[in-house]
């Protein structure tokens, strides 16, 4: 096959190091790199097709991966011998400073926060002489990938750029590169006009500018990609928007836009459920749970994932409906994200304060009504989804939301799924889920009852459809669908 490139922020492998100064090195995590090595290869996870032609471009994260790329040829970790699953992986040493700057104050501070409609507005953002020396280390940031790209990239080659911490390097890259082809896909939601245009006016229309030096730019649903379609016709002078043909043309230079949903490698992720550690975590949840029914969430403590209101929900279901008191518990995965961030600390503590009041208002000697795991462990996630009744997926707002697909490809009960409406697995999902307004704390408590009441035929059949549509695009025909649009 013609050679490959993919650039994200987080690569297939990352490391530690030990006190004596050993680096260890693991699969890398997050969705978007399961869905990608899944397509290339990666530590345990062989590529579907031969990865001879495949470089995946990634950024250090951290002082282990640092010390790892120095002592790589060039932050060629597979030249280095580091076993990155047959793809070849350039890991790029940004200097340290301008990474925090670019990745926390810019791509999750300011982008991640637009896109997911996060911000208290009496308060933020505040854009001042600062903020413009963090978009100058993003734009060096996204230049060190372009630069990277271009210098490898094979005459003609096709360059898969991935998400908001790389929007301006489609354009960096056409500049140096015109030969190449190039694809941008977006993971996220996408603000609309009104949202948008918090951003600084010639901040928001780089950001547009750079998807836009890319031929294809990908959106996980409809209404994300129309979104970007809006804001390129409110905020770009002279562009044009052709939305029967699905192009935004810019000087001359033709963008068409996809959408390309992304689901589960069903047999993959049954066959690691199928592993030994899956199988005692499930023994050891099963101990803490007894016969009990299980309501389940699987996030990340992520701002948009809504955790606070789920669990105030599972607190009036349990107000509202002392029935299910001693018969029910909720197994809550709250896994730590971006700490750097002095929001996401507090939204930790919020949801551990949460999860007090609801083991000390309804917890008796032989009950435990919440378990709540804020350590990672991605076996136990396997187990939890094969022993789910409900799953609670309620994100104020989100790109896809693979938990929405991974749990009902797992159950073993025929679990119901609770589902946000402003998650973008609902467009997929919605028609044979419980859908709530995640807002809507006594909406989604009532929709949580009726959930656990659902007859048990029913529950199987609607989860088995769930299954069926989580499994009906696969990584592997998600990544093939952009290059293919290339063409």
């Amino acid at each position: 096959m013609s050679q490959v490139l993919v650039a994200s922020n987080r690569g297939p492998v990352s490391f530690s190091l030990s006190d004596d100064g050993a680096l260890t090195m693991r699969r890398g995590g997050g969705g978007l790199v399961s869905g990608l090595a899944a397509v290339t290869g990666g530590p345990g996870r062989p590529a579907r097709e031969p990865a001879a032609n495949v470089l995946w471009v990634c950024a250090a994260l951290g002082e282990a991966d640092r010390a790892a790329t120095r002592q790589a040829p060039d932050g060629r970790l597979d030249e280095a011998g580091h076993d990155t699953g047959g793809a070849a992986v350039r890991m790029l040493d940004i200097p340290a400073a301008t990474f925090h700057r670019a990745y926390n104050a810019v791509a999750n501070s300011t982008l991640w926060f637009v896109h997911h409609l996060l911000y208290d507005t009496p308060r933020t953002p505040h854009f001042d002489a600062r903020s413009r020396r963090d978009w100058q280390s993003y734009e060096a940031y996204n230049a060190a990938f372009a630069d990277a790209l271009a210098r490898d990239a094979a005459p003609g080659a096709k360059a898969a750029i991935q998400d908001y911490h790389l929007s301006l390097a489609p354009r960096m890259l056409r500049d140096r590169r015109p030969d190449l082809k190039i694809v941008h896909f977006s993971h996220t939601p996408w603000a609309p006009p009104e949202y948008y245009r918090l951003l600084p006016d010639d901040i928001g229309a780089q950001v547009l500018e750079g998807i836009l030096g890319a031929d294809h730019a990908g959106f996980l649903t409809e209404r994300w990609a129309s979104a970007f379609l809006d804001c390129c016709e409110r905020f770009l002078p002279g562009v044009r928007v052709d939305r029967a043909a699905r192009t935004v043309t810019r000087a001359g230079h033709v963008t068409r836009i996809g959408v390309h949903g992304l689901g589960i490698d069903g047999e993959s992720l049954r066959r690691r459920a199928a592993e030994p550690d899956v199988a005692a975590r499930a023994e050891a949840l099963r101990e803490q749970v007894g016969d009990r029914k299980l309501i389940v969430r699987v996030d990340r403590t992520e701002l948009s994932k809504n955790i606070v209101r789920g669990l105030a929900a599972y607190r009036e279901m349990l107000t509202n409906h002392p029935e299910w008191r001693g018969h029910v518990v909720h197994l809550a995965f709250a896994y730590p994200s971006r700490h750097d961030l002095p929001e996401y600390r507090e939204y930790t503590a919020a949801v551990q304060r949460m999860a007090e009041q609801i083991t000390d208002e309804f917890g008796t000697s032989d009950w435990e009504p919440l378990i709540l795991q804020v350590n990672d462990d991605f076996p136990r996630s396997l187990a939890a989804y094969g022993m789910a009744d409900v799953l609670l997926v309620n994100p104020i707002r989100d790109g896809m939301n693979l938990v929405a697909k991974e749990g009902p490809v797992l159950s073993e009960r025929g679990s119901a799924l609770v589902l946000s409406r402003e998650a973008g697995a609902a467009s997929e999902l919605a028609e044979h889920a419980l859908v709530v307004n995640p807002y809507d704390v006594s909406q989604t408590a009532e929709t949580l009852h009726q959930a656990l009441l659902m007859p048990q035929d029913e529950r199987a059949e609607r989860c088995a459809r769930l299954a069926a549509a989580a499994t009906a695009l696969p990584p592997q025909q998600w990544f093939a669908d952009q290059l293919t649009a290339l063409d």
